[in-house]
């Protein structure tokens, strides 16, 4: 008995069930979803929703929320709650994430490729001559085995899931390798990978282990080459820090410092999936901390979430006629927000007492924000602020928010506490990763992710760890620079501490908790 599939365009494919996964990670491996942001089983995304054509599962409450029961009895069904087994079913057509290419000047020959490899994206730079000539960024392809590191490495846990895994990736780095050789007539002489040590395991096809459970090692510390694929250069893998703090902060941290003219302390938070900080209290004393932040801060397992590209929402203005979005390179598109969407309409709904601290809806605090108030509705069972007919703000996303802010709270807290530092004493924080580029300082604050009157000493980084990846391809200095950092570095471990739990309970509201 097999999975029988018809797609959206006619298609028809017959799968073989496995046993133990999920209909989705089944559908996920055919490659039909490749390039769809997938939430990896939390129920979330909506993303790998299909119709049984007889004999539907009973759907459960997730269902119900998500897809309404209308739906639910025509048979749709989230395929990552259910079981990998015989079936007929219906794909609707996929929502695949768009790969965004730019070029930056003119350039041809041989040339260098930095790659930044995060669990939900990867961002890449090719040089020419040492000098970026363009850019890019899509989907990590493994997205849809797992949406945030434990899931990742879970799946790595067996020789075939980190042959599979393996495979993914490095099969997309030759591809864009072979793609740059093609657009700039030479061949790829350099090659440097950063990213944080459960994907830098998973590059390497390394058993996960010693990150998997507790007590957390690292039997690999990053700082050498390593062979990759057929074609492709020896692959610089900058130092790795801790066990969740990776070479893509050991890059970031040369772009900030060893690139610039640093004033200290200074904070690098570098926001994705995995939250990984570095304080830098003086040039040869640091201290380190990582967080789980799940892949919201990407557009990933919200439910109108959308990664960086066009037509995605990326901010939102209130004006005397209301709400009016910002669009990804000013195009319009399919609905959808990225993570930086989200935390400006949450903060501007928040300054306007639609939002309370405790992220339940309001009535609003002026005759403006009492309109607002009025789009406040249930869908689907559940709260949800209205933007367009075919776009909301449930609850759920809010509470998603919520649980971020709370874990990047405690992070820098627990960092502050232990250098003896208050946020006054702070000099410099810089804002990396997913949120490094868009994200609007003032509503970090309005939202508790910065303590009040912080947002003056924050800087919007964007990507600095595909900065300091290109450094580290192109300046020996950098990498002395960057192999320095461990000896320089006290690791924090949070979610070990007994603590953790309540003081993360303590943040769930939308102000900063010291």
């Amino acid at each position: 008995m097999s999975i029988l599939i018809h797609t959206h365009d006619g298609g028809r494919f017959a799968l073989e069930p496995h046993a133990g996964d999920s209909l989705a990670r089944t559908i996920f491996l055919s490659r039909l979803w490749h390039g769809v942001p997938l939430c990896s089983g939390l129920g979330k995304c909506g993303l790998c929703r299909v119709r049984y054509l007889s004999d539907a599962p009973e759907a459960n409450s997730d269902e119900l929320r998500k897809l309404g029961a209308q739906a639910v009895d025509d048979g749709w069904r989230l395929s990552c709650l259910h079981p990998s087994q015989p079936c007929e079913i219906e794909l609707p057509e996929p929502r695949r994430s768009r790969r965004a290419v730019r070029t930056l000047k003119q350039g041809s020959g041989d040339f260098k490729l930095a790659v930044d490899l995060g669990t939900t994206s990867i961002h890449w730079t090719a040089l020419v001559n040492d000098e970026p000539v363009a850019t890019g960024s899509e989907l990590n392809p493994q997205t849809g085995l797992g949406s945030e590191v434990m899931s990742r490495l879970a799946a790595a846990a067996t020789a075939e899931g980190r042959f599979v895994l393996r495979a993914l990736i490095t099969d997309r780095i030759t591809d864009l390798a072979r793609l740059a050789a093609r657009n700039l007539g030479g061949q790829c002489i350099g090659l440097a990978v950063s990213g944080n040590p459960a994907m830098t395991y998973i590059l390497l096809g390394r058993k996960p282990d010693d990150l998997a459970t507790a007590p957390y090692t690292l039997s690999y510390t990053g700082g050498d080459e390593k062979m990759l694929g057929a074609g492709l250069p020896p692959a610089y893998i900058p130092p790795l820090l801790a066990p969740f703090v990776g070479a893509d902060l050991s890059a970031g941290l040369t772009a900030v410092e060893y690139d610039a003219a640093p004033r200290y302390p200074l904070l690098l938070a570098d926001l994705g999936t995995n939250g990984e900080f570095i304080l830098s209290v003086a040039p040869d004393k640091r201290f380190c901390a990582s967080v789980p932040m799940g892949p919201a801060l990407e557009g990933v397992g919200l439910s109108f979430g959308r990664t960086a590209g066009p037509g995605a929402i990326t901010g939102f203005t209130l004006t005397p006629k209301g709400l009016e979005a910002t669009y990804f390179d000013g195009l319009q598109g399919e609905p959808g927000m990225t993570g930086t969407g989200y935390l400006s309409l949450v903060a501007i709904l928040l300054r306007q007492g639609v939002l309370t601290e405790s992220g339940q809806f309001g009535q609003g605090t002026t005759p403006l924000a009492a309109k607002l108030a009025q789009r406040v509705t249930t869908i689907n069972g559940e709260p949800a602020f209205t933007i367009t007919d075919d776009l909301f703000l449930p609850a759920s996303d809010v509470e998603e928010i919520l649980k971020v802010k709370a874990a990047f709270n405690l992070a820098m807290s627990a960092l502050l506490k232990e250098a003896g530092l208050d946020p006054a004493g702070l000099a410099a924080i810089h804002i990396a990763g997913a949120l490094g580029e868009h994200v609007g300082l003032d509503d970090l604050e309005t939202l508790g992710f910065l303590p009040a009157g912080c947002s003056a000493k924050a800087v919007k980084a964007g990507n600095t760890s595909l900065k300091g990846t290109e450094l580290l391809l192109t300046d020996p200095e950098a990498r002395h620079f960057a192999e320095s950092i461990p000896a320089t570095l006290t690791r924090l471990e949070l979610a070990g501490d007994d603590s953790f739990g309540s003081e993360y309970v303590r943040r769930m509201r939308f102000t900063h908790v010291d």
